[in-house]
């Protein structure tokens, strides 16, 4: 297994939980680490961060801003190439892509394309080769799988369609795994954590299947979020009511 340090931002929130999660990676007895998602734009988180190096790579798991906002500002301190899904968040480093393998710190990586969460989020499979280390990789998920509660698909690029189709590989990769979420706390074994997640999707469509059959096909993302998310927190209402809008697409599509 790689050697795991957890940074935590200090940017607690009902959407951050304890605040983001930075990790930093490397193969026992490397002398340099890769930094996965910078976090926020804060000066001693990231110089905690640079301090852990020297850093050879940084990698970003999706575009929100409490994972890249501290992005520029780490390449500024260690010079090491960042590298995203989304071009416009990287600085010094090429776009990643989903199925490309990455040699790093002594380590190997391997990008997953994991859209739902947003159109850009990714995940990575992160091992120490044969002959430099043993046990099973770890995975790193981002927002697609939390260390507690559930994600939002987010606006304006978030679909439950591709989500879904993200959990089925999580699942497959994460079987008796690791998971490092980007919030919460580490996942004992990935592969439940996903059927967990994939029994809650399947039920809240249920219900607002339930509510459709009640209030008629035309109704709105505010009328489902009524009936559905009556019960959640008004500080995490907003985004209920991103999730219910690729809830509605989803089974509009599926009867289209």
């Amino acid at each position: 297994m790689p050697h795991v340090t957890v940074v935590r931002a200090d940017n607690p929130g009902p959407m951050t939980l304890d605040g983001t999660r930075s990790y930093v990676l490397r193969a026992p007895g490397s002398s340099s680490c890769v930094v996965v998602d910078p976090g926020p734009d804060d000066e001693r988180h990231l110089a905690t961060l640079a301090e852990a190096g020297p850093v050879e790579l940084v990698l970003v798991t999706h575009r929100h801003a409490d994972h890249t906002a501290g992005s520029a500002r780490l390449h500024a301190l260690t010079g090491a190439p960042v590298r995203a899904a989304d071009p416009e968040h990287c600085h010094g480093g090429e776009p990643l892509r989903g199925g490309e393998t990455i040699d790093a710190s002594g380590l190997r990586v391997d990008v997953l394309a994991t859209p739902g969460h947003t159109a850009d989020s990714v995940s990575f499979v992160v091992t120490v080769p044969d002959g430099a280390g043993s046990g099973e990789p770890v995975v790193l998920t981002g927002d697609t799988v939390l260390g507690q509660g559930t994600t939002v698909i987010a606006e304006p690029d978030g679909s439950l369609r591709d989500y879904l189709a993200s959990l089925d590989l999580l699942e497959r990769v994460g079987a008796g795994r690791v998971g490092l979420p980007g919030h919460g706390p580490a996942l004992d074994d990935l592969g439940t954590a996903v059927r967990a997640y994939r029994a809650h999707r399947l039920e809240r469509l249920d219900q607002v299947r339930s509510v459709l059959a009640t209030l008629g096909p035309a109704a709105d993302a505010d009328a489902v979020v009524a009936h559905v998310y009556a019960d959640v927190d008004p500080s995490v209402r907003r985004a209920a009511r991103q999730s219910v809008v690729a809830q509605l697409a989803y089974l509009r599509d599926e009867t289209a």
